[in-house]
């Protein structure tokens, strides 16, 4: 028995230097780079891509930001300008989604989003994100995990530019889509035209 207990114990203390079950460490922020011990990114294109709810930044407003993509475990994920070559952590995050955490980046306590335990996340689970007042243009970059062997660096979003208010096709997007919405919109105006009398 004294055996068992002493492996636990032996095993619960170098667990750590395996992986971050529990999240990335701050020493991740600037890099995005997981400090799990023995393994590197993965060499092939990420299976995943971030999309935004918006191409335009209005100081303020939220803009929901979304992984989809095949379902991960860990994550990292942060805004950047596009106007420079700092990995300074910018904006804020609203209350992180269900397994996950803030991540103090940049001095910035709510800087980053990282995964609080290693349960499946997925198309899902949406993070939002708050614009600070001084940024004109950003992106997103995102470390994902599937597992603590198989991960990949640099999933990077399309930019975001300060602008006028309005709706803009959401980074990622599909021009169609806007133009089936577009369809769908005016389908009912059509009938509904056809019922009237002339």
């Amino acid at each position: 028995m004294e055996l068992l207990m002493f492996g636990l114990v032996l095993l619960q203390g170098i667990s750590p230097c395996f992986g971050f079950p529990n999240g990335a460490p701050t020493s991740a922020c600037d890099d995005m780079v997981p400090r799990h011990t023995g393994v590197l990114p993965q060499p092939t294109p990420a299976p995943y891509t971030i999309l935004t709810s918006t191409r335009t930044l209005q100081t303020g407003q939220p803009i929901t930001v979304t992984i989809t993509g095949t379902n991960y475990r860990g994550v990292l994920l942060e805004a950047r300008s596009a106007a420079s070559t700092s990995t300074n952590a910018l904006g804020s995050w609203q209350l992180p989604p269900p397994d996950t955490k803030f991540l103090q980046c940049s001095g910035n306590k709510e800087g980053a989003i990282t995964h609080a335990n290693t349960n499946l996340k997925d198309n899902t689970t949406v993070f939002t994100w708050i614009p600070p007042n001084n940024t004109n243009t950003i992106y997103f970059m995102a470390t994902v995990a599937q597992q603590r062997t198989v991960y990949w660096l640099n999933i990077r979003s399309g930019t975001l530019i300060k602008g006028s208010e309005g709706i803009g096709l959401a980074t990622g997007g599909n021009p169609g889509m806007a133009s089936n919405g577009f369809l769908l919109l005016l389908a009912p105006c059509m009938l509904v035209s056809q019922m009237l009398p002339r």
